[in-house]
């Protein structure tokens, strides 16, 4: 398996379109603050995007998940920008991993960007290093349920390459990304 302490040490330095800098980085559990706030800010429409319900706060088991983030089993990045108090969280990705029936290692994997932040290429960064993370880990899927009327995250997703299989139930699609397949340029 890959190494979760080098993982935990990761930190891509990244610009926003305009050249604000940001951070690509794992989430700690002194980050809880941040993402309290960061989801504060967030419009409903946004929160429904996530969450396919209208939710009015983190739940405390959801936070309380960030001293759990290991990079084997659990995974969570942060996108910040500033430093210091000053640290702001702008966007986050997760990934859970699940066991198949075929003994395969798999994952749920998740995006929220700050709508502030939107078209700047977070979700695309971070994508493509979840997926970096979890081929260390040999997890060879992963998966995700997309609101159907989400264009921009179903386009990350088609932009990266990678063999998918969508499959609509209502109004989500369900995403099927093999990572065990050579990547797009725009997702290595």
């Amino acid at each position: 398996m890959g190494d979760s302490s080098d993982d935990m040490q990761l930190r891509r330095r990244i610009a926003l379109r305009d050249g604000t800098p940001a951070l690509i980085r794992p989430m700690r559990p002194d980050d809880r603050g941040r993402i309290v706030a960061a989801f504060a800010q967030l419009d409903p429409s946004s929160i429904y995007t996530r969450y396919f319900t209208h939710v009015k706060a983190l739940p405390e088991k959801t936070l309380d998940r960030l001293k759990d983030i290991d990079f084997e089993h659990l995974a969570g990045l942060a996108v910040t920008i500033g430093e210091g108090d000053d640290e702001t969280v702008i966007g986050s990705s997760t990934y859970v991993v699940f066991d198949t029936p075929d003994g395969a290692r798999a994952a749920e994997v998740a995006f929220t960007i700050e709508e502030d932040y939107h078209s700047n290429g977070l979700a695309t960064r971070l994508l493509e290093t979840m997926i970096e993370i979890a081929r260390r880990h040999r997890i060879v899927r992963f998966e995700a349920d997309v609101l159907a009327d989400n264009a921009p995250m179903l386009a990350v997703f088609n932009r990266c390459g990678l063999p998918m299989r969508k499959r609509r139930d209502g109004g989500v699609t369900h995403i099927e990304m093999d990572l065990a397949a050579a990547a797009a340029p725009d997702c290595q």
